[in-house]
């Protein structure tokens, strides 16, 4: 197991190392390489041509022995001339001995005449060549060379065709690598074997047919390759360079050396890359939104830690100057105090920092908002309520209120609503909760009596550390974090929370949580 993981560790790290322009112009080429296995392809197609040469050979030689012998023997150089001319062939005629009797080229017939290569061109020499690799990289057997041979049995056709009814043929190679057929057959009489006529063909014709074949095919790879070439180098720049570019501002990101780093979005791209590189550019500008975030917030973290911490010195210095018994109990008040407000503010401080990773974590089931809602008055009610505020909480129980959530931070946003909503209430107040469904949403309104909020303050207040307290409110009761909370929590539900104005009074708040509906009916 531990082997093929290092196998695994050992592909990703060496195709980490090679680039995708050579990758791509490496499957293209292989492609290619393919289809350049047609030059292996002409050797079988040679080897056809050859064989059906020689078989041709075979018949024609048969055919040329009955005529020879059907002729006078005085006859029969001219025949042989005339059989030659016709068959593009030299004749030789031996005779039961194997001696040489008759040769066309002797009669003046040079039809056959094998090229020298040290007198031919660089082309032809580099068509050997090729002829040469190709036959060696496929496994090609090498005929024979051809040499004249000056007894007739010396000839292996010869002797064959002396002693057989069969008329052999053999291929031989000529120095210049075209190929040189021979045959024979015996010229029977009533006297039994009376000579042997031998053909001898130099067929330059099937070389030239392969080579010009494999010249096209050359010419045919070579623009195949070049267009393969420079649309795989299209492609590459296509993807590779926009993906350079995304790494190269992904590392700028990384680095944090700029502080405005532009991650190119690329607009024109319609594509997988332009998807990417949108995706990103949202990503950075996400990230850096949470950084800065990030920064105001301990930013305001220290501010606030300040004014407590500077009362708490200064109360704690002036226990040990004073004497009054009574001074110090006011000044031991207001230690508790101080330490009392940055419990809580600390205890506040940590939920609002931890909110975001655990809600994004969270595991959402069905919660009954109804439910959730008469629980928290019936608990209000059994404490007591102070100032004799009245809570009320209007909605029709036949009515379905479940949501998806996680139901420990839901309701810390309507206890957050409540407790602010009974801070601004006067003496005697009415805080009405009404919840009802909207379509494939359930809206929850609470409404108090208070002053209201202004409407140039009506985003601020769910700003961290912002708060707009009433005057008769002692200080330091709140941490400015409770409705900064419970924004982050019904974001985090896919909902939306804002404030307005009363419209059935000339005064008081009403807080306006939309959640969606679990079952969207």
């Amino acid at each position: 197991m531990k082997r093929e993981v290092d196998d695994g560790e050992l592909t990703l790290r060496w195709s980490g190392r090679v680039s995708l322009t050579p990758r791509i112009l490496f499957v293209n080429i292989f492609a290619l390489a393919l289809l350049a296995g047609g030059f292996f392809y002409l050797d079988s197609y040679r080897s056809r041509i050859v064989d059906s040469r020689v078989a041709q050979a075979s018949r024609e030689v048969r055919l040329i022995a009955e005529a020879m012998r059907s002729v006078q023997p005085a006859r029969r150089d001219a025949l042989a001339l005339r059989l030659a001319r016709d068959t593009g062939a030299r004749l030789r005629l031996y005779d039961e001995a194997g001696t040489l009797i008759s040769d066309t080229r002797a009669l003046g017939l040079r039809n056959v005449v094998l090229q020298d290569p040290d007198k031919q061109d660089w082309g032809q020499g580099a068509a050997r060549f090729l002829d040469a690799m190709i036959d060696t990289v496929v496994g090609t057997p090498r005929a024979p060379l051809y040499r004249e041979r000056i007894a007739g049995l010396d000839w292996p056709d010869v002797r064959t065709a002396r002693n057989t009814e069969t008329a052999p043929a053999t291929v031989w190679r000529a120095p210049d690598r075209t190929p040189v057929i021979t045959a024979a057959a015996a010229i029977s009489g009533l006297k039994g074997v009376q000579g042997v006529v031998m053909t001898t063909m130099n067929a330059t014709d099937i070389t030239q047919t392969v080579r010009v074949e494999r010249f096209r095919l050359s010419v045919v790879l070579l623009i195949v390759a070049i267009v393969s070439i420079l649309l795989s180098l299209f492609l590459a720049r296509t993807i590779v360079r926009p993906l350079r570019r995304l790494a190269r501002a992904a590392v700028r990101v990384r680095l944090g050396r700029a502080r405005e780093v532009v991650v190119p979005r690329l607009p024109t791209r319609r594509d997988e890359v332009g998807m990417l590189a949108r995706a990103l550019s949202d990503m950075s500008l996400a990230l850096r939104a949470r950084i800065d975030a990030t920064e105001a917030f301990a930013a305001d973290v220290a501010h606030e830690m300040k004014n407590p911490l500077a009362s708490l010195r200064s109360a704690v210095e002036g226990l040990s100057l004073v004497r009054d018994p009574e001074l110090q109990e006011r000044l031991l008040a207001i230690v508790r105090d101080d330490v009392h407000r940055m419990d809580r503010l600390i205890t506040d401080i940590s939920e609002a920092s931890r909110l975001d990773a655990q809600l994004s974590r969270a595991k959402f089931e069905p919660v009954d908002i109804g439910a959730m809602l008469d629980g928290l008055l019936a608990q209000r009610d059994d404490r007591g309520t102070e100032r004799g505020i009245r809570l009320r909480f209007d909605h029709r129980p036949s009515d379905r209120l479940i949501v998806m959530g996680e139901g420990t931070r839901l309701e810390r946003v309507f206890e957050n609503l409540i407790d602010n909503a009974v801070s601004f209430s006067p003496d005697g107040g009415l805080i009405t909760l009404a919840a009802l469904r909207d379509q494939d949403e359930l809206i929850i309104k609470v409404e108090d009596e208070g002053p209201g909020v202004p409407e140039e303050a009506r985003e601020q207040v769910f700003s961290r550390f912002q708060s707009l307290r009433p005057e008769s409110e002692e200080f330091g009761k709140h941490s400015g974090l409770g409705l900064a909370i419970a924004r982050t929590i019904v974001e985090g539900h896919q909902g939306s929370i804002v404030v307005e104005s009363r419209e059935d009074r000339l005064s008081g708040a009403r807080f306006v949580v939309t959640l969606p509906l679990k079952d969207r009916r």
